[in-house]
């Protein structure tokens, strides 16, 4: 087998990088890619993370090269030990990803097994030290995040190594706008619409006698002003909530209609969502809901994978 050469990160790296990244952002999420720049701009921050990124003390890239090609890669993240990081992460690991080619026939998936072991055996031991090292597979594009169930290769390589997945699941899913409810006329008595920048975006919330009693926040920009123009089309929700005692009276499906409304006037295309489907009850009926309007599932992905002890 021809040697492996585990490495830093060298900016020559970066369109062999890209592409490795936008083929696993397409196994998850089909029609969406980032540009080099994008995945320059996470390697040194993200700005995404406003409370979380300021702890990380410390990234580090690695890329596995094999055959003359950037093979796999992964990003490591160290972060302070100090009163200023929350408790659960202090002086914490992290493989913010890792990525690798799975082989196409069974002489190159064995090479690649080796590939794969190498890379994260390289980052762990840059990660030695650490309180506790946890494993993502948070890549610079909405709806890529945990382990996904479209890349078993990676589930695969991160349990030969020790670590272990907890039980939040989370199920990715798109609708195209047109598929989504039009808005209708309010479905209980004296129910109206408030639309106002919300947490995140633009929340639309439904008020009974004055008070809010459900609300949808959805983001129709993921360009960031344009940098990210490969996302142009998209939007994400943000938010999902109806009083309990009001759930399945239409109010979530109303305002979801108002919500795809105003996104094709935005001429956005799509809409991605996700729906907690473990631990069980956390957001009971939330993807039933979501299929029944319009959306389809494009993967599961699991959470919470850290190293055991």
């Amino acid at each position: 087998m021809p040697p492996i050469e585990i490495r830093p990160f060298h900016r020559r790296d970066r369109d062999q990088l890209t592409y490795l990244i936008n083929a696993h952002i397409d196994a998850v999420v089909p029609g969406i890619s980032v540009s080099p720049n994008t995945v320059l701009g996470q390697l040194e921050r993200e700005p995404g993370e406003y409370v979380v990124d300021p702890w990380v003390c410390e990234r580090h890239t690695l890329v596995a090269v094999h055959r003359d090609r950037v093979a796999g890669a992964a990003h490591l993240l160290r972060y302070a030990d100090d009163e200023r990081v929350s408790a659960g992460m202090r002086g914490l690991g992290e493989l913010r990803w890792c990525v690798f080619w799975p082989g196409q026939h069974p002489r190159g998936r064995a090479e690649m097994i080796e590939v794969a072991d190498a890379l994260v055996a390289a980052a762990l031991a840059h990660l030695r030290g650490c309180a506790r090292i946890a494993a993502d597979g948070a890549l610079p594009a909405p709806g890529v995040y945990g382990i996904p169930d479209r890349w078993p290769h990676v589930a695969a390589t991160l349990e030969r190594a020790g670590f272990v997945v907890g039980e939040r699941e989370e199920a990715v899913l798109a609708a195209r706008i047109d598929d989504l409810p039009e808005p209708g006329p309010p479905p209980l008595p004296g129910l109206s619409r408030h639309v106002a920048l919300g947490g995140h975006a633009t929340r639309f919330s439904a008020l009974l006698d004055g008070e809010v009693v459900g609300m949808y926040e959805v983001h129709a920009d993921l360009t960031a002003g344009g940098t990210h123009s490969r996302l142009a089309g998209w939007a994400d929700a943000w938010e999902c909530w109806v009083r309990p005692d009001l759930r399945r009276r239409g109010i979530a499906t109303w305002l979801l209609g108002h919500a795809a409304d105003r996104l094709r006037f935005a001429d956005v295309r799509r809409l991605l969502e996700c729906a907690i489907t473990m631990p069980a009850g956390e957001d009971e009926g939330s993807l039933a809901f979501l299929l029944a309007r319009g959306f389809r599932e494009l993967t599961r992905t699991r959470r919470d994978w850290t190293l055991a002890p």
